[in-house]
């Protein structure tokens, strides 16, 4: 078993990259991800939770990242609903004049609402089953399953009818070009 120090090294060292790009896949903005790992770890380190292998901290830091990320959409969601403002997000202009498939994907998940992305990341990208996607967020697995519906929807009218995102995610999410 690792020492403390030693976790947080490996966690830092060794699985930091990982961490900034599941954290750009919620965000969708690279200093937005970084913010968001240094904001998750600081916390499960302040927590300092008794497991000390770097593969469980980084569930751990993962599943705050989540949280981070759905808290700050209903915050930003609550200030729109203040300064009576539209509540959708921007509709992307001219996808198909984007050639970079990771920019495609970008953008396509910044038209979801926190909630969704989330799901639709968990689900599709790290391989989570519903139930699992719903007991990370802790949320009832009917809400994961509206949210996917709805995130699958509206990434669909963004880049095109896909029969199955994460066969397309993980084709081009892999140099699969």
């Amino acid at each position: 078993m690792l020492g403390w120090g030693d976790a947080i090294d490996v966690l830092v060292r060794q699985r930091g990259p990982a961490l900034l790009r599941y954290g750009y896949l919620l965000t969708g903005s690279t200093a937005d991800a970084q913010d968001l790992v240094q904001e998750a770890v600081a916390r499960v380190l302040a927590r300092r939770p008794r497991l000390r292998a770097a593969v469980t901290l980084e569930s751990y830091v993962r599943r705050t990242m989540a949280t981070l990320v759905i808290d700050e959409g209903r915050r930003a969601q609550r200030w729109r609903q203040v300064r009576h403002l539209l509540a959708e997000p921007d509709q992307v202009a001219d996808v198909a004049s984007v050639t970079d498939d990771r920019h495609v994907l970008a953008v396509a998940l910044s038209t979801l609402s926190p909630r969704q992305r989330t799901c639709v990341v968990l689900h599709h990208l790290d391989g989570l089953s519903g139930p699992e996607v719903a007991e990370v967020l802790g949320i009832a697995p009917g809400s994961v399953k509206r949210y996917l519906s709805e995130g699958m929807e509206r990434l669909e009218r963004v880049v095109g009818p896909v029969a199955e995102a994460g066969d397309v995610v993980a084709a081009r999410g892999r140099g699969g070009r």
